[in-house]
């Protein structure tokens, strides 16, 4: 390890013989929400995460904040009431990550599914969200759909409207300040090796320091285990046996294309090949397609797409787009995660309930020991709350700070503060929300911090720097993959990520073996997430 490594580990104190009132393993959307919830509520809160925050199923969803339309066709009433309450929620509170967005359901004349089915569907969606139609706009995108749909087939085109978070990785990250800020100690990169337990309860964790090695044994009033397909992993390691495995996990993987000429600005919802539901989102000024329903058993930290989901994917896209002139070897990259669904092995992927429980392990020989089954980032809020709940936690909802992101003088203050351009200002109100102005503040001590992470973007190594400080990044991977997280545009590419290591190692201070280390890891971790598609 090198100086500039150590210095960095050294800022992370030993938690041995630390005592908290909640340990939460696991840092995905879920697991900070939950540490977030309990650290507002005065307790003692520890938030553990083996790899880096969101680096999990977070960072491989398909990214919208939806109230579950197709769960309509299962009856589950309540699971949509909910979803839509978050959505209207975080619509709210968090208007510079979460934005409204308008979709299109298109299906052929040979769909199961029934115009009037549908239309009555719709309008009950629309009654419980409370959302009129917007008629107007919704014309205006289905005509410049229609036009680049396949003129062969029937189809028929109903819009609705629902939510995108560009970025969820960027909502864990404000999560995760909120929750330091409440007092919650938050470790990455750290190992949870067991759940200790003593007299059929459990009373702590084992915790390993990727840096350092170390071992540390950390004392626990309840452990909360939400690491989502790692789930049952933490209870065999743990010598917790459950009656059956909690989480069937399921891979979904998607493609990313470019744009192409007349590319909607609203989601399409559509049936692939076989009739499953399909998205095609603008996203990061590109297009995300899927996603995919494969029954994976196998490690969820080496999930990969397959090539017959790849081609899954791409025929359905080239079923619903024939006219596009868009071919294999134009998928910029594809990526997979493995949803954490409750274990159901009688039913198919597609039939298993998307609603979240708690497993309470006190009948195993582990009180005071609960696991997180299910749970999307929709409904990570309300998880949260009934977690705490769950363990005798109480609050009142606490309305948060929020900021129009895209208001004018607003864009003004904050490219004042930093001595910065009106769209670098803009990126980072995007991004930062009530914590732009501070973000941005950073970029007015030096030439260095104002500098673009690579020449195609706005955001700059001020941002970087505040994920070092502010955000628990320790890596550059973490850094450009979640928390400024500009590797996922469509311009990277190795120059980029040369110059991303280059200025963010002469901010840092990093001598020229570290960034070069950084950078190869870096390179490694970005080609396991996002894979290159070899036509």
């Amino acid at each position: 390890m090198s100086a500039d490594a150590i210095t960095l580990v050294n800022t992370r104190p030993s938690l041995d013989g630390e005592r908290f009132h909640v340990i939460v393993i696991g840092g995905g959307i879920n697991g900070v929400a939950i540490a977030r919830e309990c650290a507002r509520a005065g307790r003692r809160t520890l938030l553990v995460e083996q790899h880096d925050f969101a680096a999990g199923t977070t960072s491989r969803s398909t990214r919208i904040i939806h109230g579950g339309l197709r769960y309509l066709e299962h009856g589950d009433i309540g699971q949509v009431r909910e979803s839509l309450r978050e959505r209207h929620w975080l619509l709210q509170q968090y208007p510079h990550l979460i934005h409204p967005l308008e979709f299109l359901l298109v299906l052929d004349g040979n769909s199961r599914r029934s115009a009037l089915a549908v239309r009555t569907g719709l309008w009950l969606y629309r009654k419980i969200g409370r959302a009129n139609s917007g008629h107007d706009q919704s014309r205006t995108q289905q005509n410049k759909l229609e036009r680049l749909l396949d003129a062969g087939k029937r189809l028929s085109v109903f819009s609705f409207n629902d939510a995108q978070c560009e970025f969820p990785e960027r909502l864990v990250a404000e999560w995760l300040v909120e929750s330091i800020e409440a007092g919650a100690v938050a470790r990455n990169h750290t190992q949870v090796l067991a759940v200790e337990v003593r007299d059929r309860r459990a009373i702590g964790v084992i915790l390993r320091d990727d840096f350092t090695g170390n071992e540390d044994h950390v004392g626990g009033a309840w452990i909360i285990n939400a690491t989502g397909p790692w789930a049952d992993s933490v209870c065999q390691r743990s010598r917790i046996r459950t009656d059956h495995a909690m989480v069937g996990g399921v891979r979904g993987s998607h493609i990313v294309l470019p744009k192409f000429a007349g590319t909607p600005e609203a989601a399409v919802y559509t049936e692939a090949v076989d009739g499953r539901p399909i998205f095609v989102i603008p996203w990061n000024e590109q297009l995300l397609v899927g996603t995919t329903e494969v029954q994976d058993g196998n490690d969820p930290g080496c999930v990969q797409p397959s090539a017959d989901e790849i081609d899954y994917l791409l025929r359905s896209f080239f079923r619903l787009f024939p006219k596009t002139r868009v071919s294999e070897g134009d998928i910029r990259y594809a990526f997979a995660g493995v949803r954490p669904l409750p274990f159901s092995p009688k039913k198919s992927p597609s039939s298993v309930s998307r609603k979240h429980y708690l497993h309470d392990h006190a009948t195993e020989g582990a009180a005071q020991m609960i696991s997180v089954i299910g749970g999307k980032l929709t409904t990570a809020g309300s998880l949260a709350r009934e977690c705490a709940a769950k363990i005798g936690l109480s609050m009142s909802p606490t309305a948060e700070d929020s900021v129009d992101p895209m208001l004018e003088q607003w864009i003004d203050e904050i490219a004042e503060a930093g001595g910065i351009s009106a769209d670098t200002a803009r990126g980072i109100a995007a991004w930062y929300g009530k914590r732009a102005l501070a973000v941005a503040a950073r970029a007015r001590k030096s030439a260095d911090m104002r500098a673009p992470l690579c020449p195609h973007t706005t955001h700059i190594v001020a941002e970087a720097m505040d994920a070092f400080t502010n955000e628990c990044a320790c890596t550059l991977a973490d850094v450009l993959l979640r928390r400024v997280p500009v590797a996922l545009g469509a311009c990277w590419s190795p120059s980029c990520s040369r110059d991303a290591a280059r200025r963010v190692g002469v901010a840092m201070g990093w001598s020229e073996q570290h960034t070069a280390a950084e950078l190869e890891a870096f390179e490694g971790e970005r080609d396991a997430f996002l894979r290159q598609v070899k036509v």
